[in-house]
């Protein structure tokens, strides 16, 4: 498969036998997401062929994929906003009155198998619910019924726990066992290891668009699958650097949202990882949002290099020096339709523009330089965002801030979704930047990555703050208890 200056898939052989959990391993930019589009009818192969129970098939739309029984739930929910549950798992296949199907319809019977599907997945939802009043988990649970509700022979699951709980979590494991016990194929992509071993039966490993490795789960390990991903032993996953702490530059005390979180105090120092963890609905980004100016607190007080600040937009955060990676890239993170170019430039707009006029050769320096330095993948700087593969994108949105040299910056959940090749380059940005004397905060609902990054950890559970622990002190037993407020509520 072929695309401008990329050779995305080169003559791979993938296959998948009803009733397997099949597990597709690789970085991003590897040729995951090509082959699941050539799967789903998005695109048509440049060479090769596509056998179903035997017979070469041509998918001329996704719509035929889906005719063909193949669906797939992908990484990032794709619904809309203004519909109701019912209308977004039924688009695209409404159920009709009528013998042959060719009647109006049946709206009654619609929202009945919707019912029956979200009892079936144990989600108290209605069928009526607008999808703009559920949260980011529930819209990702109703995109799993969405593809449930087509009676699919193929299920292609892309990240699908990327916004779920614990709990959560073990619940689309039963839904993955019971379809495989019903004689489904599922794919499975995931960057998390411990989610590939504990559901997937086979394996296979992409690297850069070709097949390196298969086999079975249980014959496998983590550093061999490691070592197909990217070619080399990966010894270190988190390479925190000793940084010298420095004055607190950064002060929070008693800071709430009515709402949202309450009391939630804390200082960042000069040159510190100041990590913070917590369950979905913690209060973790809440916190970032008002800390960042986008939302606003309903008391409390921020100090930043000893003076009383209170951002009423971003703008003036960005001016004071700080930066934020929200956790949504698409929504929040870069604009798809733009160039990779003019997202990573984006901030520093006003410092490349003279009389109102943009420096052109000016803003190309800067993204080259800042796209280089991190490492994306593209077929040119002047590429769409939208071509990009997850990864990358998050890589766009990590150059834009970085090109701005903040004092302080706030990533929530910079490394989501990305493959544990691309973690360890971040992780190494992240190190750099805090021996720089940097004053960073990284959110992460990734335990080992905030014990293994973080020089102190600050545990948020249902909006408070329930342990303040040092990197000597921290271990997975103690955040995991404080962040299910088992531990007992501590001050920061």
């Amino acid at each position: 498969m072929y695309f401008p200056g990329i050779k995305a898939l080169d003559c791979v052989d993938f296959s998948i036998r009803p009733g397997e959990v099949h597990a597709l391993i690789g970085e991003n930019g590897a040729g995951k997401s090509t082959l699941v589009k050539i799967m789903t009818g998005v695109y048509r192969q440049t060479a090769g062929q596509v056998l179903l129970n035997g017979e070469e098939t041509h998918f001329r739309s996704a719509l035929d994929a889906q005719a063909a029984g193949i669906t797939a739930i992908h990484q990032e929910a794709s619904m809309f906003s203004e519909l109701t549950v019912t209308e977004n798992i039924f688009m695209g296949h409404h159920i009709k009155k009528g013998a042959a199907g060719k009647g109006p319809v049946d709206w009654k019977t619609m929202r009945q198998r919707t019912r029956e599907l979200l009892d079936d997945m144990e989600l108290d939802i209605s069928p009526d619910a607008p999808v703009k009043s559920l949260g980011v988990a529930q819209r990702h649970m109703v995109e799993i019924a969405k593809a449930l509700s087509i009676d699919a022979r193929i299920v292609i699951m892309d990240e699908p726990t990327s916004a779920l709980t614990l709990r959560e979590v073990e619940d689309l494991y039963k839904i993955i066992r019971r379809l495989r016990d019903e004689d489904k194929a599922i794919i499975f992509i995931s960057h998390k290891f411990e989610e590939i071993f504990d559901i997937c039966d086979t394996y296979t490993v992409f690297r850069d668009g070709q097949l390196v490795g298969e086999g079975l789960v249980p014959d496998a390990t983590i550093g061999g699958i490691i070592n197909l991903m990217v070619g080399r032993s990966l010894d270190q996953l988190f390479p925190k650097g000793e940084a010298d702490i420095g004055d607190a530059i950064f002060e929070v005390d008693k800071l709430s949202r009515r709402g949202y979180f309450k009391d939630v105090s804390f200082n960042l120092h000069k040159g510190e990882i100041l990590g913070f963890f917590g369950l979905i609905g913690a209060g973790r980004t809440e916190v970032m949002r008002v800390l960042f100016g986008i939302d606003s607190a309903s008391s409390g007080s921020v100090r930043l290099k000893g003076k009383t600040v209170s951002f009423t937009k971003p703008k003036d955060a960005m001016k004071a020096g700080l930066a934020y990676i929200p956790e949504d890239r698409h929504e929040q993170g870069t604009i798809l339709d733009m160039s990779i170019t003019d997202n990573i430039t984006l901030p520093k707009v006003d410092d490349l523009a003279r009389f109102g006029i943009l420096n052109r050769k000016a803003e190309r320096s800067l993204a080259e330089e800042f796209a280089s330095k991190i490492e994306i993948k593209s077929a040119g700087l002047s590429m769409d965002t939208s071509t990009l593969s997850g990864g990358n994108q998050q890589k766009v949105v990590l150059a834009k801030w970085l090109s701005t040299d903040p004092e302080v910056f706030i990533l929530d959940e910079p490394t989501k979704g990305i493959d544990v090749g691309t973690k360890a380059r971040v992780h190494k940005i992240i190190s750099d930047m805090a021996a720089k004397g940097k004053a960073i905060i990284l959110v992460s609902s990734e335990l080992p990555e905030v014990l293994g990054m973080s020089d102190r950890i600050v545990v948020m559970h249902e909006g408070f703050i329930t342990a303040v622990l040092s990197r000597d002190e921290a271990d997975p037993d103690k955040v995991m208890l404080a962040a299910t407020a088992q531990a007992g509520e501590e001050s920061a």
